[in-house]
């Protein structure tokens, strides 16, 4: 009776851990982005309150993430793109030292702003655990979309247009 036993306390033990890493995990597109703090490697700071009208994209990334190296010339790029129309990015770099994320960007400068694990608690709250993550909140500090794993140009505009940011149509151009 001890191995079916066991069998069993080990398939609810499969099943707890599986329930939470749903849970956790989870989209939770449409519900109010939680309160954040973020503090940029140039000492500017963000919060709930200073994005308030604006669409923000967290993109979480780390230096040895080579999908995270491959995206950023795009992310930086839409940054600039849609900047006009009230896109703020915020690249988050999770869990290294101060010093291998400045050495990295030295040699991979980015023009967006860049936000250290020390300076923020967004890591935690968006479970950010593998890279790169993306999360668009709306203009209403909803959470609007999320992608995790690399995105692509495609995805990445589909994402931004889930917050109201959309490029102009050719026949506008």
């Amino acid at each position: 009776m001890a191995a079916p036993l066991s069998a069993v306390r080990r398939l609810a033990s499969l099943a707890i851990a599986l329930t939470t890493l749903f849970v956790f995990g989870a989209d939770e597109t449409g519900q109010a982005a939680p309160r954040f703090r973020a503090k940029t490697t140039t000492g500017d700071q963000f919060n709930n309150a200073s994005v308030k009208g604006k669409v923000v994209l967290f993109e979480f990334w780390t230096t040895w993430c080579q999908y995270c190296e491959a995206e950023a010339e795009l992310v930086d790029d839409m940054a600039k793109e849609f900047a006009d129309k009230g896109l703020i990015v915020l690249a988050v770099d999770v869990l290294e030292p101060d010093q291998k994320v400045k050495k990295y960007l030295a040699e991979h400068p980015r023009s967006v702003p860049i936000v250290l694990t020390k300076d923020t608690n967004l890591a935690a709250m968006y479970n950010a655990q593998s890279y790169p993550i993306y999360v668009v909140i709306d203009r209403d500090g909803n959470i609007a979309g999320e992608q995790r794993g690399a995105a692509g140009e495609r995805a990445l505009r589909r994402l931004l247009s889930r917050a109201g940011i959309e490029a102009k149509q050719e026949s506008e151009e």
